[in-house]
């Protein structure tokens, strides 16, 4: 009996790829810090900076990012960004000065990995889905997961038999040759263009077209006066500080440091970077089913706690249990906060909402990246970085428990449009 695969789920296996590499180039920057220390006598903080331009650029994009998005369609915004990651780490390769490095990584290849992000991946996964959306994101978030657990522990490994422009030349030349045409066949901005329907039929997706002229007349300011905005906003900001900017940055010289071989320090990443795919997809199965704030709550609260196991991680195995609880919460915390932006500002355009939630997440995670470098070159070590991190997650965990129910507070104000 032939088993007929709705098209959406190709849509999701082509995002989660897409991210898979795109993302999992941008999130093996910590593999290739002290080789560049070495390579162009940096020390710590200023190859921490090259990370943290890259953020703030990437941040930067994100709002520009979600209008190009609503105008010209995800495919395309997806399709070039992905090309520019590739062809910009591959011409690393080619480096002898550390602005070249900046200029390459810093900016370019950051501008392709703002264009190749959540924002576009979201547009189009929910245009395909309104039905099992949760699971549809989740899945497609699942792509930064395996993008660390592959590319990684990958490069760490490469750039150990080999060394580190001949890692750059196989990343670029994975993104060129293989990902993007597979983006090009396949990838789809609506179903229309497949002459079918969004999974859930296409209730919604009509809605969202009637809403698309109001929308437009609506001022952001209105956005930035509401509690909710800030209430996702700044917990999100304190997301990207603690994983993309801190642990994705300086755990591997981290380990390091604490002499771990690069065997221990290859299968922490790899052991994070799967239990963080466990994460995601649990993270999108029970968004769908359960309150997205009480969910933000706890999974702060346990990235908090798993910072004191990694303040004392001295042998492998606290290494090991750091790494499992880490990766549980590392990226669970974008399906829920992407589900409440969602219904919180359904009368705004998705891509441009999603871009500044994001801009938020690229300036924590600039300052997670350069922040504890510049503390490490002054002290020698992370300690301080990892208690301040305990002490704003605690607040995002806070400001989380502080958000309202989306269905309650649509319905306080459908009461006070029956009032008015």
């Amino acid at each position: 009996m032939r088993i007929k695969i709705h098209y959406a789920w190709v849509i999701v296996f082509v995002t989660f790829l897409t991210l898979l590499a795109v993302q999992g180039v941008r999130l093996s920057f910590g593999a290739f810090v002290q080789p560049w220390e070495e390579e162009f006598s940096m020390d710590r903080g200023t190859i921490s900076l090259i990370s943290t331009l890259s953020f703030i650029i990437y941040g930067l994009s994100q709002p520009i990012i979600g209008k190009l998005v609503d105008k010209w369609g995800a495919r395309i915004i997806l399709s070039l960004s992905t090309f520019l990651v590739g062809i910009s780490i591959f011409l690393t390769s080619f480096v002898t000065q550390p602005w070249q490095l900046f200029f390459l990584y810093g900016i370019l290849v950051s501008l392709g990995v703002g264009g190749a992000s959540n924002v576009a991946a979201t547009v189009i996964v929910t245009n395909w889905f309104n039905e099992k959306r949760g699971l549809a994101l989740g899945l497609m978030e699942a792509g930064f997961g395996a993008g660390q657990m592959l590319l990684v522990p990958g490069s760490l490994l490469l750039i150990h038999w080999f060394n580190w422009e001949v890692t750059v030349i196989i990343l670029g030349l994975f993104l060129i040759l293989i990902i993007l045409p597979v983006m090009l066949l396949f990838l789809r901005n609506n179903p229309q263009e497949k002459g079918l329907l969004p999974i859930g039929g296409n209730s919604k997706v009509e809605d969202i077209g009637e809403q698309k002229d109001m929308r437009e007349d609506i001022s952001i300011w209105k956005v930035f006066r509401q509690k909710e905005f800030w209430f996702l906003i700044l917990p999100f900001g304190v997301c990207g500080f603690t994983t993309t900017g801190l642990m994705d940055t300086h755990l591997i010289p981290y380990s390091h440091d604490h002499g771990f071989s690069t065997n221990v320090t290859s299968a922490a990443v790899s052991v994070l970077a799967g239990f963080n795919i466990v994460g995601i997809l649990l993270s999108g199965i029970v968004a769908d089913r359960w309150s997205s704030k009480k969910m933000l709550f706890y999974l702060y609260v346990t990235r908090a706690l798993s910072f004191c196991i990694l303040l004392y991680s001295h042998n492998p195995t606290l290494l090991l249990i750091f790494a499992i609880l880490f990766g549980l919460v590392d990226f669970a915390t974008v399906a829920p906060t992407q589900l409440l932006a969602t219904q919180y500002f359904k009368d705004y355009s998705v891509g441009f909402i999603l871009g500044w939630l994001f801009l938020s997440h690229q300036i924590g995670s600039s300052l997670g990246a350069y922040l504890p470098g510049l503390v490490y070159s002054h002290v020698g070590n992370y300690n301080i970085s990892f208690y301040f991190s305990i002490l704003v997650l605690i607040t995002a965990s806070i400001l989380s428990g502080l958000l309202p129910e989306p269905y309650k507070k649509m319905k306080a104000q459908a009461t006070e449009e029956i009032n008015v």
